[in-house]
This record gives C-alpha cells, structure tokens and sequence, in this order.
C-alpha cells in the first residue's frame, strides 16, 4: 500500500502510535482488571475508564492547541501539561 498521500512524517507516526498504545493499555488493564465500575467525580456523571481517557485525550489536544498559538512550536512542556492533566482526570473525574 502506497500512504505518500497522507504526508506521514515522524512525529504524526508518533501521535498516531501514542494513541493505539494506548487503546492497547487500556485493553490490558480492562482484561487483567475487569470491571472499572463507572464512578461520579468532580464533573458530577459517571464516568467509566474510557470515558476518562477520551476526556484526557482531548483536554490534551486543547492544551497543545493553546500552547502552539500562545507560546509557540516547543511541545514539551505543552506534553508534560498534558500528561499532569491526564492524571488529574484520572484520578478525580
């Protein structure tokens, strides 16, 4: 299969590589700890696992949205916010 046309470089392998990993995480911590009973937290629904990584996921592609338009293309700190936000989801949504 020829993907020239879809104009992958490294760093969009990467993202795309991030986000299946993961998938796989989460497939693996579902399997060997089943259940992950949906919880109501600082948003004030429930909110299963994959609920919370869908909402870190996108809280991070906001703060790495902001951070480009504000700060500039230096992604790192933007990544280390990001990865503080995820946390923070998880452990309080």
């Amino acid at each position: 299969m020829n993907f020239s046309w879809m104009a992958w470089t490294l760093p969009t392998a990467l993202f795309f590589l991030t986000i299946l990993l993961l998938l796989v995480g989460m497939s693996i911590w579902e399997y060997f700890a089943p259940g992950g009973a949906p919880r109501v937290g600082l948003l004030r629904f429930e909110t299963t696992r994959g609920d919370r990584l869908f909402i870190s996921l996108l809280g991070a592609a906001f703060i790495h949205l902001a951070w480009l338009g504000l700060v500039g293309p230096n992604l790192w700190w933007a990544l280390a916010l990001s990865i503080l936000y995820a946390v923070i989801v998880f452990r309080t949504v």
